[in-house]
């Protein structure tokens, strides 16, 4: 039975519109070359990340770096979304 107030409070990233943003929980994908290359744009675990724009390019800021995401890419990153 579900509770009155009841929200998901994690999301995978495409779920998320822009302007909102969440902490990555997990990468999850058996691609290590998608792995790498999150890894070395400092996407990880525990960072806070902000989706800037989903169209034409899908781009989100991580710290005080923008980067553009593929489709592979964004379909591996989970994240707990962060109110206000």
């Amino acid at each position: 039975m579900l509770k009155t107030g009841f929200s998901v409070r994690g999301a995978s990233l495409k779920m998320l519109q822009s302007h909102e943003r969440g902490a990555i929980a997990r990468i999850k994908t058996s691609d290590d070359l998608t792995t790498q290359r999150l890894n070395q744009m400092g996407i990880t675990p525990g960072q806070s990340i902000a989706v800037e724009q989903r169209f034409p390019h899908f781009i989100v800021r991580v710290g005080n770096n923008c980067q553009t995401l593929d489709e592979k890419a964004i379909n591996a990153i989970y994240v707990r979304i962060v109110e206000g």
